[in-house]
């Protein structure tokens, strides 16, 4: 094709001006997105919570769909051309951003060199070092809604892929295809498409429908994305309280017909000289193939270990807020349950809260709970302790140590969100292996 000069005169400086306005977007998304990471190292927000993105920068070409992927906006950046996690603590791990990248550049990890994060071992298939006993959703480092979902589902594909070879030598009327441990979105998701697959199976839950979801604040919004229910269909949600979400859970178990049988506590899991295993419960004795656990990680609540601990006005999660009406409460922790459970009881009029964290920032909570919990305390409903540490619980005061000194405040109630502690001893009882990962795909 002939190019002629007049052609050139024409497009060239239009193609020029084109480059020059994207060039100039370019460097000031550039700085904006640097300043934004900047910030996050300054505040200590350096640290995800879950599973995030690691940007090998050797593949990266810093096209952005990766940026414009991701759900949460503002966590990953672009960063003199390169992609970049420049709000590392607003990650909560959709894996949107693998999948939106054309080059292949991120990975998907679990814990970083700084902070590990311990999980049971297990293969692709979700099986852990013990064949036959299964892990899905938060007890292995997936705390997204979706995610739990999506692996219980993945789970129940492979214990029923499997199933045939370990019924040889395996016989019984009483003996089931695989029990589920758990009702929370790993627990439901398995056995619906256990119940998809044919399997003879038992889900087992100590407290009620939903899991950790169950324990968030009245009110609460969650954040999620369209799954795939097995035998009910697409769930297009984006963004609903627990109420709606769990109200939704339960016409999910009607229409479908799923039996789950509540406050069944698992005590003891044991494989017999059959090759089948023993699940033993507060209710009864099951005889099953295989076991899938789906039982999250709050485990035992992480206790201070301070005089005063052990009277009934110190609880371990926030139900209701407005029963705390016009009391004295305080609040302990820094990730999210603690922030949401503050910043819920400083919208009750009436209420003196107070929020004492060990740290000086939140390194792990989401940023609309630290902006809900910021502007509680701009509007003077909610008093922050930063730097502080719980000494003393008297029977209706409290005793905080803080940079400034010590303190003694009123108090009704304290309400203490430190965590909870992995139910290793119940896994190692199994002989399944916890591992502590730093970085793992």
């Amino acid at each position: 094709m002939h190019v002629t000069i007049e052609a050139l005169l024409v497009y060239v400086p239009i193609l020029g001006l084109i480059w020059f306005f994207y060039a100039h977007r370019a460097k000031g998304r550039s700085q904006h997105d640097a300043a934004v990471l900047a910030q996050s190292i300054e505040d200590g927000l350096m640290q995800p919570a879950s599973l995030h993105p690691v940007i090998d920068p050797s593949l990266c070409l810093g096209c952005g769909t990766c940026v414009d992927a991701c759900p949460e906006k503002s966590v990953l950046g672009i960063v003199v051309g390169k992609a970049e996690l420049i709000t590392p603590a607003n990650c909560i791990g959709h894996g949107a951003c693998k999948d939106a990248c054309p080059f292949d550049a991120i990975r998907l990890v679990l814990g970083t060199e700084e902070r590990g994060v311990d999980i049971p071992w297990v293969s692709e298939n979700f099986e852990t070092n013990v064949p036959g006993i299964f892990v899905a959703g938060e007890l292995g480092g997936m705390g997204l809604i979706r995610n739990g979902i999506e692996q219980g589902k993945q789970a129940m594909d492979a214990i029923a892929a499997t199933n045939g070879e370990r019924a040889k030598g395996a016989a019984g009327d009483d003996v089931l295809d695989v029990v589920i441990i758990g009702a929370g979105p790993a627990g439901l998701s398995a056995s619906l498409a256990a119940k998809k697959h044919g399997l003879r199976f038992e889900t087992l839950e100590q407290e009620s429908l939903g899991g950790t979801v169950a324990h968030y604040p009245r009110g609460k919004i969650v954040m999620t994305a369209p799954v795939d229910l097995p035998l009910y269909g697409k769930v297009k949600i984006r963004e609903t309280t627990k109420e709606a979400l769990l109200e939704l859970w339960e016409k999910v178990i009607d229409e479908t017909q799923v039996r789950i049988e509540y406050g069944c506590r698992v005590e003891r899991v044991e494989r017999m000289s059959n090759g089948l295993f023993s699940v033993q419960a507060t209710t009864r004795r099951l005889r099953t193939r295989a076991v899938l656990l789906a039982i999250g990680r709050r485990g035992t609540p992480r206790k201070l270990g301070v005089s005063g601990e052990d009277q009934t006005k110190v609880v371990y999660r926030l139900i209701d807020p407005e029963q705390y009406a016009g009391k004295h409460v305080v609040v302990v922790g820094g990730g999210d349950s603690a922030l949401e459970a503050a910043w819920s009881l400083a919208d009750v009029a009436g209420t003196d809260v107070t929020l004492s964290y060990r740290n000086a920032a939140f390194g792990r909570a989401k940023a609309k709970n630290r902006e809900s919990v910021k502007r509680a305390v701009e509007a003077g409903r909610l008093r922050l302790l930063l730097n502080s540490k719980i000494t003393g619980i008297g029977e209706d005061t409290i005793d905080i140590e803080t940079p400034d000194g010590a303190l003694r405040l009123d108090n009704d109630a304290v309400i203490i969100c430190a965590g909870g502690i992995l139910p290793t001893d119940f896994l190692r009882s199994m002989e399944i292996e916890v591992v502590t990962e730093h970085g793992r795909v």
